[in-house]
């Protein structure tokens, strides 16, 4: 087998970067007129229809997850995870408030469904925040955010997440940034080599409630660890990591660390993994045990990849790693079968700090020539392979292995078909590409740049996602819609896999506080501590006047009695900052702190019946009492 090896200097790919990339705005269409509106027609949701699909945007910085409707593109619900988000009236309720803790941002990049036996259960969606750390678990019963894990220790900058295995034993992590470990140390990055640390984390889901907890971590040398795919069938105990800075550099980093021709990515068994824990292969740092995989054969294995590798992706049969190059215009295409021959004939060519090398010409199927910029690849269920082509703005379908000698001898052959896409496509999403089983219909492509396609919105641009039908041999542009800034990742799901429900039943509302009859609403002072058991229904707040004192905590424990779809009420407390949002069925529970006296109007902040706008009561807050002054001060002399 002869291998199709293409060597690209950084200048040349910033070359073509230069004459392509605003080229591949608007070149030629693949399909005829009356093709575009016959599947336009297919991909048509009329008024009042569902679409079959739920599309789940990671949100960028905003800190969110976007959802959309699939085919109809239509934004349909914000899902609020990592920042306050007062339309729900997310991070102010008590909660909520503690879920988030000090941070009021997040950076969303990679949305993973869970999974059983290689396909979505439609259970969770596991979502990760590169900035802070952290990682997070959607219900995808109520679309609301149960738990939020973090910051994970030993890590900084987790970019390289969420990465659910195969029935869903594990969330995978790799740590962006290399730091001095343990955190709180000083090194001066000129030290980086010598004492930065990178780390691969295994976060533990549990079977039944989904709540996550760090399991095991693996030591690495300071590389950045970008993206990765878990196995599934003969690779279900794997998972594979690119990284970029082999070299560790530690400035100027678009060029110091674009030195060699290909970077190592990381193959880790995490079935090993848990046996290390279990042999006790491992020290504690910060309370997490940390495997050096130079002292656990079998963990861990590195192998070479196109230069500055971004995606690497599993197909559906298990067999096919693909990883993509971002200056390298061909993707490389590993057969597992081989890798577990290597580890077990030991066919390494070389190791670092420990780690064994696996042989790149014993592993590696070919490399295919797909294009400039590759960057990710999805997979359509049928033997076709899709690749996000950065630079050239295009998306590229080839056949997967087994190749034809024919094709084996010219992989140019097995390149298909292209479709230009507008422009500079990142990430790119096929419904179940990391199932067993992908749909195989709809392919969505996440476009960075969206300049002269839609009305002027002032300097900052929205970004574009284009919708593409891959049911025909060829490719067909079918609409497109826009998003704020910046989806990185999306998981395309089924509707019909999802069991959500639109009330809280009140068999299951366990709140201790939780009040259904009006009669039982009221509102109980002991101390300086206020109580408010408050009922919401259509259209009044029971009790709606509370009185309190300044200098009381008081607390809130509102109920919305009602078990009809749609009917949520919210509580917003004019200049005290409170606004919640009370679902059908549900209790929420918020706490503040009163400082100054005066009437501060409360009213329900969700739409709810024709005399919504009446809905509204009054926190009447007294001054404090010169009794209760007299006796704080007998009970805690000046200082």
């Amino acid at each position: 087998m002869k291998l199709r090896i293409i060597k690209t200097t950084v200048p040349a790919i910033l070359g073509s970067f230069l004459l392509l990339g605003a080229a591949g705005c608007n070149k030629h269409d693949p399909s005829g007129a009356q093709d575009r509106k016959s599947a336009a027609e297919q991909a048509y949701v009329a008024p009042g229809e569902m679409d079959e699909y739920y599309l789940f945007y990671s949100g960028g910085h905003s800190g969110q997850i976007y959802v959309s409707g699939l085919p109809s593109m239509r934004h349909i619900v914000t899902i609020p995870v990592f920042a306050p988000f007062p339309g729900k009236g997310y991070g102010f309720d008590d909660t909520t408030r503690a879920m988030l803790g000090a941070y009021t941002w997040g950076d969303v990049h990679h949305p993973a469904l869970s999974k059983k036996d290689g396909m979505y259960d439609g259970r969770w969606l596991f979502v990760n925040d590169n900035a802070n750390n952290r990682l997070a678990r959607v219900s995808l019963r109520d679309f609301k955010t149960k738990q939020i894990l973090g910051p994970i220790p030993n890590t900084s900058g987790n970019h390289g997440s969420s990465f659910v295995t195969e029935s869903s034993e594990y969330v995978l992590v790799g740590t962006r940034f290399s730091i001095p470990l343990p955190k709180g140390r000083y090194a001066h990055p000129s030290e980086y080599k010598e004492e930065y640390t990178g780390m691969l984390t295994g976060i533990k889901v549990h079977p039944e409630t989904g709540e996550m907890t760090v399991a095991w971590q693996i030591l690495t040398p300071p590389f950045n660890w970008d993206l990765a795919s878990t196995g599934k069938g003969p690779s279900r105990d794997w998972a594979f990591f690119t990284s970029y800075n082999t070299e560790m550099a530690h400035t100027m980093m678009e060029v110091n660390s674009s030195q060699l021709d290909r970077d190592l990515a990381a193959f880790v068994n995490w079935r090993a993994a848990e046996r290390a824990v279990a042999e006790n292969k491992f020290e504690l740092l910060d309370g997490v045990p940390v495997i050096d995989p130079s002292k656990a054969p079998g963990v861990l294995y590195y192998l070479p990849i196109g230069k500055s590798p971004h995606g690497i992706d599993t197909d559906p049969s298990g067999r096919w790693i693909v990883g993509s190059g971002k200056l390298q215009p061909s993707t490389t295409v590993v057969d597992f079968e081989k890798v577990l021959v290597a580890v077990e004939k030991k066919d390494f060519e070389g190791e670092n700090r420990g780690v064994p090398i696996l042989r790149y010409t014993s592993v590696v199927e070919g490399e295919v020539p797909v294009g400039l910029g590759p960057l990710h690849t999805q997979y359509d269920g049928r033997g076709n392979a899709y690749t996000s082509l950065y630079i050239e703005s295009v998306v590229a379908k080839w056949k997967l292995p087994p190749w034809t000698a024919e094709e084996k001898a010219n992989l140019e052959k097995v390149v298909l078909d292209k479709i230009d896409v507008h422009y500079n496509i990142g990430h790119l999403v096929i419904g179940g590409s990391d199932t067993r089983e992908p749909y195989g219909d709809w392919l969505v492509a996440m476009n960075k740049l969206s300049a002269g396609r839609h009305i002027p919105t002032g300097p900052g641009l929205p970004e574009t996602s284009q919708l593409i039908d891959i049911r025909g041999d060829k490719m067909r542009m079918i609409s497109e819609a826009f998003t704020d800034k910046e989806p990185h990742f999306a998981q395309i799901i089924r509707a019909d896999k999802l069991s959500t429900i639109e009330v809280y039943p009140k068999a299951e509302n366990k709140h201790p506080e939780a009040v259904w009859s009006m009669t039982d609403a009221k509102a109980t002072r002991q101390g300086d501590q206020v109580k408010v058991n408050m009922i919401a229904v259509r259209s009044r707040f029971v009790p709606d006047i509370v009185e309190a004192q300044v200098g009381d905590t008081i607390t809130f424990h509102i109920t919305n009695v009602e078990q009809t779809r749609g009917m949520s009420h919210g509580i917003g407390v004019n200049e005290l900052n409170m606004n919640v949002v009370v679902d059908p069925g549900e209790t929420k529970t918020f706490t503040m702190k009163l400082t100054e006296p005066g009437i501060f109007p409360f009213y329900c902040t969700v739409f709810c019946s024709a005399l919504h706008q009446e809905m509204q009561g009054y926190l009447a807050v007294k001054p404090a009492s010169k009794t209760a002054a007299v006796e704080k001060e007998s009970v805690e002399p000046s200082l």
